[in-house]
């Protein structure tokens, strides 16, 4: 066996998913998967973080050490449900939680203290992916399109992958064995906050918050006239750009909008920025992973866009479930890593060429 475990935390600030993956003889084989769920502190402290506050660097520390305490429970849940030992896997590929993505200024900052992950479980820690794209005149973002390549390319097809967590973003797996992808906006982000606004809940559970509204005259327009859509690839994003006072300023002539038809024309705004960026692919199928595959009325309205010619589904379709997808990228990122082999796409990413991602922290 070839035992790596992948940990992602996402822009949701939610949680941490985690599996446990057995690469061997070519394949990837789910050993075992968790979820831990990240406190209130602390997903507000993180969220805080996201922009410039009194004495961050401490409390980014902080910040660090009790995610790498939750990575830990998060490992030891995997070992122990595949009956597994630490001394079993070869290393754990941790992504950390991303407060700031400045690429243009030649930066990526993921909290996360793997030292302290790699004394707390016993195993190696690759950490810090991106970095190194970055480094190389990258993007450092999405990395997740060479993993799903690898793991969910098919000779013959072009299929279309969109993984909708807190932004949103596409692997182009083309026919041919070409590979694109990029962040398309925001996913769930903005309805995450307008939700827990109105309704203090942390997201639209499938959807029926929105079902109930309509949309906006004018607005979704007025959403979409952000610069950052018309941008050409390589492009990626995060909350740097799309957040409370990015939507609130576009708000401000539609103060009188229900607050369900803004929610309903929010969830519009992903489904249309992300089916302008499929649609001319000409893909038979998009498989959906992250939490947006959960929303049915985000679900809904992505097929509407695209049409009856492209079937919308999940990644459950590919054996895959939807909210695991991203940790297994992050275990076979290290497994490259473990390969000493690239992990990231210059077309992708529009890095200077293939480089190896990561840094080791070992046990």
């Amino acid at each position: 066996m070839s035992l790596y475990i992948g940990l992602m935390s996402g822009t949701s600030l939610d949680g941490v998913d985690g599996v446990l993956v057995d690469f061997w003889a070519g394949a990837a084989r789910t050993m075992s998967a968790a979820y831990v769920e990240f406190p209130q502190a602390l997903r507000d402290e993180l969220m805080a973080l996201q922009a410039a506050s009194p004495n961050e660097i401490e409390r980014e520390a902080l910040a660090g050490n009790k995610l790498a305490e939750i990575y830990a429970d998060c490992v030891a849940q995997l070992l122990a449900k595949a009956d597994m030992k630490a001394a079993d896997v070869r290393a754990v590929g941790v992504h950390g939680q991303t407060i700031r993505h400045r690429p243009e200024l030649g930066f990526t900052r993921q909290t996360n203290n793997p030292a302290l992950l790699a004394e707390l479980c016993g195993i190696d820690v690759i950490a810090d992916f991106r970095s190194r794209d970055v480094a190389a005149g990258g993007q450092g973002a999405p990395l997740v399109p060479a993993a799903h390549k690898a793991l969910f390319g098919k000779e013959g097809k072009t299929r279309v992958l969109a993984n909708i967590g807190g932004i949103a973003n596409i692997s182009l797996l083309h026919k041919d064995g070409t590979v694109g992808g990029y962040d398309t906006g925001p996913g769930n982000v903005l309805m995450n906050a307008w939700i827990t606004r109105h309704k203090g809940v942390e997201y639209d559970d499938n959807g029926a918050w929105a079902a109930t509204g309509k949309e906006v005259p004018g607005l979704l327009a007025a959403l979409l006239a952000e610069p950052y859509f018309a941008l050409p690839a390589p492009k990626s994003t995060g909350r740097d750009l799309f957040h409370a006072d990015w939507l609130d300023a576009r708000l401000a002539p539609f103060s009188g909008a229900p607050a369900e038809d803004v929610m309903f024309t929010l969830t519009r705004l992903t489904a249309v920025s992300l089916a302008r960026e499929i649609a001319p692919h000409g893909s038979d199928a998009v498989y959906v992973c992250g939490g947006g595959a959960y929303n049915a009325t985000l679900m809904r309205e992505l097929q509407a866009e695209l049409g009856e010619a492209t079937t919308v589904q999940s990644t459950d379709a590919l054996g895959v479930p939807p909210n695991r997808v991203e940790a297994l990228a992050f275990a076979w990122l290290a497994f490259r890593f473990g390969e000493r082999q690239a992990g990231n796409l210059p077309s992708v990413t529009g890095a200077r060429g293939e480089r190896i991602l990561g840094a080791l922290y070992p046990r």
